[in-house]
């Protein structure tokens, strides 16, 4: 299926599926895309307040239909806050909901939130410090908690519960809410892996569906028929869980009450970080759309409208799932991470300017929820999503490497109405990431690069490739900024030994062929260091994998952690943590690589062929230094003008006009978000 399918002219849009209304009671929803809840990491004490708020009022202005959030907003204190949710079991979030809908409305889009009682999900040291709650005492293992068996005090209180944060967000303004079974605790009960009760809420499927019906009763009781009330429903849980066959009938039963407006369909349980990452929010390493067939095949047997969201990141896949009357509404949550503006430019024909999601995982991180190559995402209030021209536009700007951070500094600047060259040293744009996207399942993240590629083509600038710029030819373009965003170069010269080491990139990159046996050190817990041990193990080597962290991929989010250690582990690599490399020796035709234990301290030293080294980098940034001398600033980047959003004062050698500066790797060992960051919040204000 084509990433892009065209769809242009005013006739041909009127005809895309897309962009068809759909009516749920009361409510038109302008079109048929939607973003489904999640925590996005911004909420305040419980609340959405500003930054929340902004973060979705973008896609509201990019055109979306529908947008819901909350991802597990908590509707009662022994639902603990352990993942940045909002709390939605207190009136003092009405206020911030009737503002946040008036400006989700003004706009055109309308708004849900995502309400739910954690059960067992929870965590008992967190937040209130209460014991956690569910139909059985069974423990979960991600969360780690050993819930209480509720009685019916506990099964009433939190039943009241729901239908009082319901009544909130009907008065908040919100169109609608959804509650959430699959994991959660509506889920729990209905699932046979976690209900084990012998009374009436246990054993058949219909006492599973007692505990919520009785939610669903309660919410009706309180804010009537009228209000739009949903379900995020796993249709299928997998071995031991809800088969999809039982899942349709309990969909039945609740369908047959008129008490649900709609059925937001998943797949998969979420009880482990295996089960989140493959199954549940499947990232780079499945397939696209992996669970679309199911739940086309779910909608089939149910009469109410059928929401899904799992990796329908472009638009010819979603396009697809609304034509063929798989979906009445599709979610592409992830891709308007990337892009809240997918709407908007499906209807202006510009499909081909979608910002992709590559399905990185990177704004399920701690940090979310910032995208991997969209740093303007969860910074609203500081960063643009749309670049305005410059009051100085026309001026000469050089980027010096064609990384993510030269190729985010040359759209942007060229965004701001600037002459820009790029010269890059090599053959082809792209850095680092060239290698990176060689590993087996992360081919996808050449998309970072592929779509800044065409940007700064359609946008005019100057590419200069096989070009290893040199100061005089750099000075030649008599510029007005520079930027140098030269990457870094492997940092393994501290080793005791290094003229025995090899870097990893350059097993990764081709250059340095691999030997029999093989050690890789792994310093960074980032992605080098599993990519060359799948490498090697897939080649054939005898292979160790010996790492200074406690687990494979520390840095990483949980979502690409697990599936490193995923693939690891079926290579059959053994694997060592906790463990510094100390010293690097020959002996005959060996190399010897002594390690420190570092909990115990204890040396040890093991023998391969070969011993491959990740470390990072260390800047590659002989031009940045030899062209402070030519530079207004000393190529100092004022951190306080960075960060206020203003010009950069050139006051170092005000008689020089030239501006340089430098930014990702060339800077510091870091992550590609890092990298575009640096060069969105540099270049925006050049």
């Amino acid at each position: 299926m084509p990433l892009v399918e065209a769809i242009t002219g005013p006739a041909a849009i009127a005809r895309d599926p897309l962009l068809q209304p759909l009516r749920i009671k009361n409510l038109v929803l302008r079109n048929r895309v939607m973003s489904t809840s999640h925590a996005s990491g911004l909420e305040e004490g419980g609340m959405p307040k500003e930054r929340y708020q902004l973060y979705h009022l973008e896609k509201a202005k990019g055109g979306i239909g529908l947008s819901m959030f909350g991802g597990s907003s908590n509707v009662a204190p022994d639902s603990p806050n352990i993942f940045r949710q909002l709390n939605v079991g207190t009136d003092e979030i009405i206020p911030w909901l009737q503002q946040f809908s008036a400006r989700m409305h003004a706009e055109g889009a309308a708004l849900m939130v995502q309400i739910t009682h954690l059960g067992r999900r929870g965590e008992p040291y967190a937040d209130k410090w209460l014991p956690t709650i569910g139909p059985s005492a069974m423990r979960e293992t991600l969360h780690r908690s050993f819930p209480k068996e509720m009685d019916e005090h506990d099964i009433r209180r939190v039943v009241k519960a729901y239908a009082a944060a319901v009544r909130r967000c009907r008065e908040g303004g919100l169109d609608g809410v959804e509650t959430l079974a699959g994991g959660h605790l509506i889920g729990q009960f209905l699932s046979p892996s976690t209900n084990r009760r012998t009374d009436r809420y246990g054993g058949s499927l219909e006492n599973r569906c007692r505990f919520g019906l009785m939610v669903f009763e309660e919410i009706r009781k309180e804010v009537g028929d009228d209000y739009i009330v949903g379900m995020r429903y796993v249709i299928e849980e997998g071995e031991t869980g809800l088969t999809m066959g039982d899942a349709i009938k309990v969909a039945h039963i609740f369908e047959r009450t008129g008490m649900l407006d709609f059925f937001n369909a998943i797949v998969g349980r979420m009880d482990t970080e295996r089960a989140l990452a493959v199954d549940n929010m499947p990232g780079m390493a499945s397939p696209i759309a992996p669970w679309l067939r199911q739940v086309g095949a779910f909608k089939r047997e149910v009469g109410l409208p059928v929401f899904h969201a799992a990796r329908i990141s472009d638009i010819a896949t979603a396009r697809h799932a609304i034509r063929e009357g798989l979906l009445d509404m599709v979610a592409m949550t992830r891709a308007h991470i990337a892009d809240p503006h997918i709407v908007r430019k499906i209807e202006a024909g510009q499909e081909d300017r979608i910002r992709p999601c590559v399905g990185a995982t990177h704004c399920q991180s701690p940090y979310r929820p910032h995208c991997i190559h969209n740093p303007s995402t969860g910074r609203e209030s500081q960063l643009p999503h749309e670049i305005a021209r410059s009051e100085r536009a026309g001026r000469k700007v050089v980027v010096v490497g064609g990384g993510p951070a030269g190729l985010e500094a040359a759209r942007v600047s060229a965004l701001r109405g600037h002459e820009v060259v790029l010269f890059e040293a090599a053959a082809k744009l792209g850095g680092q990431l060239l290698l990176s996207q060689r590993a087996s399942w992360r081919r996808d993240v050449i998309g970072i690069v592929d779509w800044r590629v065409e940007e700064i083509r359609r946008l005019g600038v100057r590419v200069e490739l096989n070009r290893y710029a040199e100061v005089d030819d750099v000075l030649a373009e008599n510029p007005d900024a520079v930027v140098v965003a030269t990457g870094g170069v492997p940092d393994i010269d501290w080793i005791a030994g290094a003229e025995h080491c090899d870097s990893v990139w350059d097993v990764i990159g081709g250059t340095t062929p691999l030997a029999a046996e093989v050690i890789v050190y792994d310093g960074t817990g980032r992605h080098p260091g599993p990519q060359a041990a799948e490498l090697a193990a897939q080649d054939g080597r005898k292979v160790q994998f010996v790492s200074i962290d406690a687990q494979i991929a520390q840095e990483l989010t949980y979502a690409e952690r697990i599936i490193w250690k995923k693939r690891i582990y079926e290579l059959g690599v053994p694997m060592t943590f906790d463990h510094e490399i100390v010293k690097v020796e020959r002996r005959g035709n060996r190399i010897v690589a002594t390690f420190r234990n570092l909990a115990s301290e204890q040396l040890t030293e093991r023998m391969a062929d070969q011993i491959l080294v990740e470390h990072g980098t260390r800047p590659a940034d002989d031009l940045y230094q030899a062209l402070r001398p030519h530079s207004a600033n000393d190529g100092v980047t004022d951190i306080d003008a960075l960060l206020a959003g203003e010009a950069q004062p050139l006051t170092w050698r005000p008689e020089l006009r030239m501006e340089l500066h430098r930014v990702g790797d060339a800077v510091a060992s870091r992550n590609v978000h890092a990298a575009v960051l640096d060069a969105l919040r540099l270049c925006k204000d050049l």
